[in-house]
């Protein structure tokens, strides 16, 4: 029943935005700790993960592109590569944020190009929309086109290998991923 009613106001807490998602996950491990449910050694187990710790590396060089300067000189790039062209600045923002979300974190690929986009519109005077809903979806292809890629992909072949099973290659779903990925910019 505890377990039960935690979730609940785990999910509450979650859908009403009062406290940051982080804050409401650690909060609900200190309750399943002092509720006796989940011992100490295992709740902080997955803190010294390899995949929690790569995930973690990953935005710190998201963080470390917006500050150097990366993320804008991306817009400026964009903007003189695809010229007038509405179609073709889409194309190229679908590949390149397909390309560096699949060696980082889709959320901080967005996160990075967020501001790209914002600034690549201002300057061209389109409407963000026409751009951030293709930008979203090539972040999301980007998790099919490498291993590291999304948070998934890990997960599941560090459970081929613990199960004894052959995992996956860096690239062996690479192929998959650029044809989902041509065909999202083919729709868009």
């Amino acid at each position: 029943l505890f377990v039960f009613s935690l979730l609940g106001v785990t999910v509450v807490l979650f859908a009403s935005d009062r406290l940051r998602p982080d804050v409401v996950a650690l909060l609900v491990i200190l309750a399943l700790i002092l509720g006796g449910i989940l011992p100490v050694s295992q709740a902080v187990a997955g803190f010294g993960d390899q995949l929690v710790l790569l995930i973690a590396g990953l935005f710190v060089v998201g963080e470390g592109l917006v500050r150097t300067g990366v993320a804008y000189q991306a817009g400026l790039w964009l903007t003189r590569m695809a010229g007038t062209s509405e179609s073709r600045l889409l194309i190229l923002l679908m590949l390149a944020v397909a390309g560096l979300g699949a060696f980082m974190s889709s959320t901080g690929v967005v996160a990075i190009f967020i501001p790209v986009v914002l600034g690549i519109t201002a300057r061209l005077g389109i409407s963000p929309g026409r751009l951030m809903m293709p930008m979203a979806f090539a972040a999301l292809f980007s998790g099919m086109l490498t291993l590291i890629a999304t948070p998934p992909n890990l997960v599941i072949n560090d459970a081929l290998r613990s199960a004894g099973l052959q995992p996956f290659g860096f690239f062996d779903i690479t192929p998959i991923g650029l044809l989902a990925l041509a065909l999202g910019i083919v729709y868009m």
